[in-house]
């Protein structure tokens, strides 16, 4: 009896927690988009190639006696001082040079060679894109894109590593149009893919002006795909009758409570045939090797068969790709931070929160039904 007892308290509790985790999460859904549509923060910046070398250098003062090591060490240090001071010296001679030139188009060349670098090497500006099914990193993205084009120049190229299998179609359109924005802008577009860039992902990677994949990447995927539950016959069969009010023929198609008609579904399938022809005509107008018909068939290939089919450029990762890029050019990785406000953090906070705690009672209950038996 006093277990029956305890048993029902608990089971109350339950019940009370329950209500105000549905609260909350009702609360934190309802903010969300809201949120996401102020989104603010920063571009960070990181020089890769000091990066590459500080590793370089710690694994070398590890292995290297300690005396040749240093003698090393300063060696490196003179030599980079002296390219340091030749570097400046030419640097000088070509800007009086330009200010000797009076004619209006020279001066506007002068006034483009100013955003280049002293060191004249060519610069790669890297860029990394983790999608979703809602393309979520889109809003950071668009930032990094915009940052870009305010100090990119014809000679410099753009590298995004992009892993997507795919999502929405809008939101993945907008994304491509993104990148769009960098090859209008004459800047050259590297996209690298090391795991997957399927259906919106490689919507996204067709852009680029050179695709590299790693050998077991996954690429393709050029198809439109649409599913949903339908309840109908469940309703029916408890007398419930569920109503559908629109205006306009097809402004509902097929639903998931209704009965759906043939007219409907094949409506249906007419917009994500619709879908597929503008999928096919936009990785035709980038990529116009391919044998459209014969990649647009929704198969995903890997890395060395795409090649074959054209899907891809070469077969190579993105760090081979980085490090070899180091030796002559200077590459800058480029981020977007958010900045989470407090309404935000508080939102992650109880997010984990709710997780900790349906974990507890579920432990909890577990705990009691194991003492019942």
């Amino acid at each position: 009896m006093e277990f029956l007892i305890e048993y029902g308290l608990f089971l109350a509790k339950i019940v009370t927690v329950v209500v105000a985790l549905m609260v909350l999460i009702g609360f934190i859904f309802a903010n969300r988009e809201q949120l996401k549509e102020r989104v603010q923060g920063h571009i960070t910046v990181t020089h890769l190639n000091d990066r590459y070398e500080q590793f370089k250098e710690t694994l070398l003062e590890a292995v290297m006696d300690k005396h040749e090591f240093t003698r090393r060490k300063k060696q490196l240090a003179k030599e980079k001082k002296a390219e340091e001071k030749a570097l400046a010296k030419k640097h000088k001679a070509e800007a009086k040079k330009q200010s000797e030139k009076s004619d209006a188009a020279t001066s506007k060349d002068a006034d483009t060679g100013e955003g280049e670098l002293v060191s004249g090497r060519k610069r790669i500006f890297v860029m990394q894109f983790n999608g979703d099914i809602k393309a979520s990193a889109l809003s950071h993205l668009r930032e990094e894109v915009t940052a870009i084009l305010q100090v990119a120049e014809s000679g410099d190229e753009v590298l995004l590593c992009l892993e997507s299998p795919g999502g929405m179609v809008a939101n993945y359109g907008l994304a491509a149009s993104q990148l769009t924005r960098i090859r209008s802008a004459g800047i050259h577009l590297t996209i690298a893919v090391d795991k997957v860039a399927a259906s919106g992902g490689y919507m996204m990677a067709c852009v680029a002006d050179r695709i590299l994949a790693a050998p077991f990447a996954m690429l393709g995927s050029i198809g439109v795909l649409a599913q949903m539950p339908n309840f109908n016959r469940l309703l029916k069969r408890n007398d419930i009758d569920y109503e559908l009010f629109t205006a306009g023929q097809y402004k509902r198609t097929v639903t998931m409570f209704g009965e759906n008609t043939e007219e409907g579904k094949q409506k249906f399938q007419e917009d994500l045939d619709e879908i597929h022809f503008l999928f096919q005509h936009f990785v035709g107008e980038y990529r116009p090797k391919l044998d459209i018909d014969k990649v647009a068939t929704g198969e995903v290939w890997f890395g060395q068969k795409a090649l074959s089919l054209g899907l891809v450029d070469e077969l190579k990762t993105s760090d081979e790709y980085l490090t070899n890029c180091a030796k002559d050019s200077d590459l800058y990785q480029i981020e977007f931070k958010e900045r989470k406000n407090i309404a935000k953090k508080i939102g992650l906070a109880a997010e984990a929160g709710v997780e900790s705690a349906v974990t507890r009672l579920f432990s909890r209950l577990a705990a009691l039904r194991h003492q019942a038996q």
